[in-house]
């Protein structure tokens, strides 16, 4: 769900990394194409280039020019990266109105990508990438996002801007085909934006979105090429709005590359409202269709986003996305396609073989800040299941102060932000052996590393947690040593228990009532 162009006071970010440094944005349908050096030709003539009599081919490296410095986690950014197409729909009080500036705000961010065919990094399993952004009114928005399955691969991601009541959970699934001399990602994902001050169902008016497919042509013969095709539709399910939109890939005699197509109408009556017509890296349209007025919906010509805000690399974790994937984006930037391979294949063979330690383990793994959707009929969040996964907390204080709270207390966002005192933590080594349960909601990953992190059942003496309201030493005399730890020792008839209350100073007795 891409957006519009930035506003020139939201750009004055200094609090952090701008996510995307250095980067352009696509300023015209020109830059959707990949310009190759005479020596470096195609895509397959740049690999076959390297093979040798004997070559070993796990050394053989992908041409530079098709691989984006960042991984996807990050790329997904774009999608909220326009706070004024996003700000301002919840204050929208038609709905047709409203849905239509939903159709604004998907429309106007497409055209932010690099210049020429680039493929973002494949995350990692339980890569993480969190960030924010400050807006003119100095209110905030917060992202995060986890790579919560590799095969096939997921992307989970979060967004809030509380003082806006906006919410976005999503999940990306790209899914790769070869088509002879293209090659495209299939976009299986969705995306669920709600309005928490509208609608009257749980949690909001909600829009279910979904993406068009992206395809690279040109890989093995002419000019490199980046197009999106297919079609992808909005639906308002409380208000019956739905939205059809084709993204139309060029033909071999005809047509034009970027244009895009579609309707808006009302599912319950079954008429038509308005018709979506343009390009969608330059201008684009909205007609309405009793009074025939067409109107601009947005112009992506020289529209700039805005990038968000990101941590600095020295408080990063090692998992985290520009953290993680640092020296390969500089060895990309760089054009050193060996040293590019050589550590990006150092992340990949570290994945392969924590895969295969768990598989020896018998290590079920899950996400540390997603859980699995309560969906199907009756459940909490029913409609949503293709989201697979969405955030593992309640995002639901009474404020926004209250939610930016619960927000922060999930994973660090923020410069100089430590782990959150109202946070309950989870182990990483413990979520991968017990799947999260509709009752863990509010066990919340501070993604600070393990030795900042709390144990729950344990086997390690050494981790065990101290019951509220006793000492540390009463509980090391009470516990055995051979027993799991969190755990204190069974009460037996005849052998209470004592503890000293650490406010009253009372002497507390736990007796076991006698059997029958």
């Amino acid at each position: 769900m891409p957006l519009g162009h930035g506003h020139g006071d939201l750009r004055r970010m200094s609090l952090g990394r701008k996510s995307g440094d250095g980067e352009r944005a696509d300023q015209g349908g020109g830059e959707d194409e990949t310009v190759v050096e005479p020596e470096q030709g195609n895509v397959l003539s740049h690999i076959i280039s390297q093979l040798r009599p004997g070559a070993d081919l796990s050394k053989v490296t992908l041409p530079t020019f098709i691989l984006e410095p960042r991984s996807m986690l990050e790329r997904i950014t774009n999608f909220m990266a326009h706070p004024e197409t996003l700000l301002p729909m919840t204050e929208i009080e038609d709905p047709v109105q409203r849905f239509v500036s939903v159709i604004k705000f998907y429309l106007s961010g497409w055209h932010i990508k690099p210049p020429g065919v680039k493929k973002p990094l494949n995350p990692i399993l339980g890569e993480t990438f969190t960030c924010y952004w400050e807006y003119p009114d100095h209110t905030r928005g917060y992202y995060i996002s986890e790579q919560t399955s590799h095969h096939p691969p997921k992307s989970s991601y979060f967004f809030m801007a509380p003082e806006h009541n906006i919410r976005i959970d999503g999940a990306l699934k790209p899914r790769s085909k070869f088509l002879g001399n293209s090659a495209a990602s299939m976009m299986e994902g969705i995306a669920v934006l709600r309005f928490m001050n509208r609608g009257t169902a749980n949690g909001g008016e909600k829009y279910f979105v979904t993406q068009p497919n992206m395809y690279a042509r040109g890989i093995l013969f002419g000019k490199m090429k980046y197009e999106l095709g297919d079609h992808s539709s909005v639906r308002c399910p409380e208000t019956g709005l739905m939205a059809d939109i084709e993204f139309k890939t060029k033909g071999y005699f005809g047509g034009t590359y970027n244009a895009i197509g579609g309707i808006i109408k009302n599912e319950k009556t079954g008429e038509t409202l308005y018709e979506l017509s343009g390009m969608w890296s330059e201008e684009m349209f909205c007609k309405n269709v009793k009074t025939g007025q067409k109107e601009v919906l947005f112009n992506a010509t020289h529209a700039k986003h805005t990038a968000p805000i990101v941590r600095p690399l020295e408080e990063q974790e090692e998992r985290e996305s520009q953290k993680l994937w640092y020296k390969t984006v500089v060895a990309i930037k760089e054009s050193n396609h060996a040293a590019a391979t050589e550590e990006k294949t150092k992340i990949e063979d570290r994945q392969r073989d924590e895969t295969a330690k768990r598989q020896e383990q018998g290590i079920d793994w899950h996400p540390k800040l997603f859980r699995r959707v309560h969906g199907g009929y009756g459940g909490s969040e029913e409609g949503e299941e293709d989201l697979d996964w969405i955030l593992n907390a309640d995002i639901d204080g009474p404020t926004p102060e209250a939610k930016t709270k619960q927000i922060l207390a999930v994973a660090p966002i923020l410069k100089d932000q430590s782990a959150s005192q109202d946070s309950n933590p989870v182990s990483p080594q413990h979520a991968q052996h017990t799947p999260q349960q509709p009752s863990q909601s509010r066990q919340q990953p501070t993604g600070q590393g393990q030795k900042d992190l709390i144990d729950f059942g344990q086997t390690d003496s050494s981790s065990s947690v101290p019951v509220r309201g006793s000492s540390l030493q009463q509980q090391m005399t009470q516990q055995p040593t051979n027993s799991p730890a969190g755990l204190q020792e069974p009460l037996m008839p005849g052998h209470p228990i004592k503890r000293v209350d650490t406010l009253t100073k009372d002497l507390d007795e736990f007796v076991d009532a006698p059997g029958n």
